[in-house]
C-alpha cells in the first residue's frame, strides 16, 4: 500500500454496531440477566428463546462461583 492508500470499505459496513454481529444477530455476551430476561420475555421462536435461557444459566452459574 504506497502512497498512502487506503482499503475501500462498503458504505453498509462503515459504521458497526457493537451490540450486532455481521448479519445482524444480537450479541448476548455484553448483555446482563436482566436484559436477557427482558430479551427472552418479547421474543417468540423457541430456538432465539433456548439461546437465551442457555446465556441466563451460563451467567448465573458464573456469578454463583
Amino acid at each position: 500500500m504506497a502512497g498512502g492508500t487506503t482499503a475501500r470499505v462498503h458504505p453498509g459496513r462503515r459504521k458497526g454496531d457493537p451490540m450486532l454481529t455481521r448479519n445482524g444477530k444480537p450479541r448476548l455476551g455484553p448483555l446482563n440477566i436482566r436484559q436477557l430476561t427482558a430479551m427472552l420475555d418479547k421474543t417468540q421462536r423457541k430456538k432465539d428463546k433456548a439461546k437465551l435461557s442457555r446465556e441466563i444459566a451460563r451467567k448465573q452459574a458464573r456469578l454463583a462461583v
